[in-house]
């Protein structure tokens, strides 16, 4: 009889270890268990996947808000002297696209600009019936402080009716310097 009770006792205690072991890696082996991604990113191994127009470790972050508002401009061109003035970023038509209004401190209808994250296109567009604009940037935002940050812009912009090519930084010249 002895030998029987031992034999249960072993065999429940061999089922409860199993059980647990099964149940512990199981939940363990769930990396997205306490992780919540917002607007509509997906946990995949532990880590958010973000919808375009959205970063951060849980996707909190709506990647335009770090380029919206005024900022200011330096730049020198191939062939025009130093100049200072704003332009204001805003709200394009969908979340990786914006406009910007005064570029060029000359152009009055908005530019077009694409953003991924910290990198920016501005693609080929004709402004005002005059100027062709091109060119790329780089963002380097200052979360401590927030709504800082320096833009380092690269492009082109070609005046239509004298045909003349004005590079920042683009192939020579140096990059146009927009902060906030």
């Amino acid at each position: 009889m002895k030998a029987r009770f031992k034999t249960i006792i072993l065999s429940a205690l061999s089922a409860i270890a199993a059980f647990t072991a099964v149940t512990y890696t199981s939940c363990n082996n769930d990396k997205c268990k306490a992780i919540v991604c917002a607007y509509g990113g997906v946990c995949k191994d532990g880590a958010c996947i973000c919808p375009t127009g959205y970063e951060g470790t849980q996707c909190e972050i709506i990647t335009r808000d770090k380029y919206k508002g005024v900022w200011n401009v330096i730049e020198k061109g191939t062939y025009t002297l130093t100049n200072q003035y704003q332009v204001s970023i805003e709200d394009g038509a969908s979340m990786n696209k914006m406009v910007i209004r005064g570029f060029y401190n000359n152009a009055t209808a908005p530019v077009d600009m694409i953003i991924n994250g910290d990198e920016i296109t501005i693609p080929l567009q004709t402004v005002d019936n005059r100027y062709e604009i091109q060119g790329t940037g780089t963002l380097k935002y200052e979360e401590f402080y927030g709504k800082h940050g320096t833009l380092t812009v690269r492009y082109t912009i070609k005046d239509k009716t004298s045909n003349m090519v004005n590079d920042f930084g683009v192939n020579t010249g140096e990059p146009s310097i927009w902060s906030k």
